[in-house]
């Protein structure tokens, strides 16, 4: 194997600091494409030009794929649970990334975010997960900050007539939390047709940190599924389900826990060659979810008891014409989003109270892009343009008769509201590069788009409910939300050469309308408004109202590396992301601090030894129109060893946070819960020191 191609492996994003073991003919073909990376998890994709890797040889055995995403440059982990977990991709977060499993999009079951898109991609099943750099392509629908989609394995088509039976299954453990993960697919195939089912079960308990253990962070999450495929000719037709039941599961940033999350998935595929250069290809999915979150079965009971029950369901339909020619690939195509989302808040003690926080929530998008890729002479392109019709409509509020006057008064105003809003987006990318050999230079230059969500413009009761921010505070939505602009100015160069590679990329991007949570009204602390008061009834006199505010974001991230001696080598990745307002003189909130990481390699005959350290610079440039207290840094050291047992049989074991060091992550959420190690308020403590083993088996 030569060195150049494991540098090229080694140059994705998320990959650093492990040994590179997959085939070569895989980095050749993926060696390439400035703008997307594939995180590979086994197998190998059906794509020309990527960066890929094989995480099953990186130090992620976390049951939550979002943790490897952010060892991506420009990335970070917002982690709210053990299945909770966000990607922030240079400064933004939530549904500013445009996040799909299996290419599918759908809505968060909860309103709180406790299962984010990448909660429905547990990583004993992830195949490889696609990162587009710096934004997404418009063809892949609308979304501001970069894109990425987690593709579970299947079993694909066989290269003959014959049966061919095929598997993939793992299995690990972690002694932080004792916690467990066992799945993957079994199936057969042949050149026409295909068939797979998959499995996983996983399970821990509450995790270890140096001073106790964490209280309410325990887990354990289900997933079934079956896959097929036909095809004949020109045609390919394709079909998925997966059930997915996350049992009860902790989130002390929250002021409630998972009791379940039940989920089914379906997507349907056909794909039609209608001739050597025209292709048309079409999808239609829906999701359903049901949830139950409360605070008293994984928690000391409070002295009032909530449960919470929210439902949402998401159909999605997308159609795409492709021609090649010549000039390169020229996609015309459509798409519409419809969803649904219902929140009901009970208390179990009282069947007479019960108020729909939101209640009937239609929302609908429908889409239509043209894209090309391409060549201008020596430089190659990725120019698109895509158009949303927004929608969003909300019933009156639903309230039990021992609801207390304050949310009455409020839930009277809303139904007399309008509650009816749509819009229109549009949404421009230009990404340019050019292949000077060892030197790849890029720009990228797009207008993006975000309409708000539906918690952020109908939540009319002052709830915690954050999508995801899991910070304490009480937030109220805004009908009066405009959509968010963003203007995207990225340059960047790639460079490889025999021993070296480095991948900087500088950005900045200006954001008009950015919706943030600001202080209800000019008097905080004061309370005389009734959205103050019911707000106070629940612990907070101070709360947030969405709101559109201008903001910046700009910075610098890179990954690099280098061969050192033999079969010794170095690499590394490092980020810093600058979010500021433009309205006031104020830090953006939750953005992660400066960071690097590297990674020290000894890569022998089917084993590898890898080294590596973390550093985490203090973050003090804070949000003070949001209390946002500051973080210190931190410095971690793992260690990690991978060994080929045989052919298809492969062990990872390792050390993570050697030195058993206590710290917390900036965008940790705070404590919720009573009779914890960790203090009731305070940010919550990464793991402490741990050790895992992993064991994969594929043929």
């Amino acid at each position: 194997m030569s060195y150049r191609i494991s540098v090229a492996r080694a140059a994705s994003l998320a990959a650093l600091s492990v040994a590179l073991l997959a085939s070569p003919a895989a980095a050749e073909e993926g060696a390439g494409d400035p703008l997307t990376d594939i995180i590979v998890v086994t197998g190998t994709p059906e794509r020309v030009t990527v960066d890929d890797i094989d995480p099953q040889e990186q130090p992620i055995v976390a049951p939550d794929a979002a943790g490897l995403v952010a060892r991506s440059p420009g990335a970070a982990l917002i982690d709210n649970g053990a299945l909770s977990g966000q990607v922030q991709y240079r400064g933004s977060f939530g549904d500013r990334v445009l996040v799909r499993v299996n290419g599918q999009r759908f809505g968060s079951g909860g309103p709180n975010w406790m299962d984010p898109p990448l909660h429905y991609a547990p990583m004993v099943l992830v195949d490889h997960i696609e990162l587009d750099r710096g934004v997404s392509p418009v063809s892949k629908g609308p979304g501001e900050a970069g894109g990425i989609n987690a593709v579970l394995k299947q079993v694909g088509f066989a290269s003959s007539a014959t049966a061919t039976p095929t598997a993939d299954m793992g299995a690990l453990y972690r002694s932080v939390d004792d916690s467990y993960a066992m799945g993957g697919i079994a199936g057969i195939a042949s050149d026409t047709w295909r068939f797979g089912a998959m499995a996983a079960w996983e399970e821990g308990n509450d995790y270890r940190f140096p001073g106790g253990r964490a209280g309410s962070t325990s887990f354990e999450r289900l997933t079934l599924g079956a896959h097929a495929g036909f095809r004949t000719g020109p045609g390919e037709l394709s079909v998925e389900y997966r059930r997915q039941e996350t049992g009860p599961t902790g989130n002390p940033p929250f002021a409630m826990d998972i009791i379940y999350f039940n989920g089914d998935f379906l997507r349907l595929g056909a794909k039609l060659d209608l001739s050597d250069r025209l292709t048309l290809e079409s999808h239609l999915g829906h999701v359903a979810i049901r949830h139950l979150m409360d605070n008293n079965t994984l928690r000391p009971a409070p002295a009032n008891l909530r449960a919470t029950f929210a439902e949402a369901d998401t159909t999605t339909a997308d159609i795409a014409l492709s021609l090649e020619s010549g000039m390169g690939t020229l996609t015309l195509g459509g798409d519409l989003e419809l969803g649904s989302k219902q929140v009901r808040i009970t208390d179990p003690t009282n069947a007479s109270f019960f108020l729909t926080s939101l209640n009937r929530v239609a929302s609908d998008r429908y889409g239509a892009f043209l894209q090309w890729r391409g060549a201008l002479g020596p430089v190659e392109a990725e120019l698109g343009a895509r158009v949303d019709q927004h929608g969003i409509r909300a019933a009156a509020p639903e309230l039990g008769s021992a609801v207390p006057m304050g949310p009455r008064m409020l839930a009277t105003a809303f139904a007399a509201s309008d509650r009816d809003w749509s819009d229109s987006s549009y949404d421009l990318t230009a990404r340019l590069w050019a292949d000077l050999g060892a030197v790849r230079p890029r720009l990228t230059i797009a207008r993006k788009t975000r309409a708000p969500s539906p918690l952020e413009r109908f939540s009319w009761l002052p709830t915690e409910a954050s999508a995801g921010l899991a910070d304490g505070n009480i937030y109220v939505g805004n009908p009066n939300l405009k959509i968010e602009k963003m203007w995207v100015f990225e340059a960047g160069v790639d460079v490889e050469t025999d021993s070296f590679y480095a991948r900087p990329t500088v950005f900045y991007r200006r954001v008009d309308d950015f919706v943030q949570g600001v202080p209800f009204d000019s008097t905080p602390g004061v309370v005389n408004t009734t959205v103050e008061m019911v707000a106070a009834m629940n612990g907070d006199p101070t709360p947030l109202i969405w709101a559109n505010v201008d903001a910046e974001l700009y910075g610098v991230d890179m990954d690099f590396g280098a061969k050192l001696m033999g079969p010794l080598r170095m690499d590394g990745v490092a980020s810093y992301t600058r979010g500021k307002r433009r309205d006031i003189a104020d830090n953006l909130y939750r953005i992660a601090p400066p960071n690097i990481r590297l990674g020290l390699t000894y890569e022998g005959q089917g084993w590898s030894v890898t080294a590596e350290g973390q550093g985490v610079a203090k973050q003090g440039k804070v949000s003070a129109s949001n209390g946002e207290a500051p973080s210190g840094g931190y410095v971690l050291a793992n260690l990690y060893a991978g060994l080929d047992v045989m052919d298809g049989v492969r062990l990872d074991a390792g050390v993570e946070n050697l030195f058993d060091k206590y710290y917390e992550e900036h965008l940790a959420g705070y404590n919720r819960v009573m009779g914890s190690d960790v203090p009731l308020g305070s940010r919550m403590p990464g793991t402490g020191r741990s050790g895992f083993v992993r064991v994969r088996v594929k043929y």
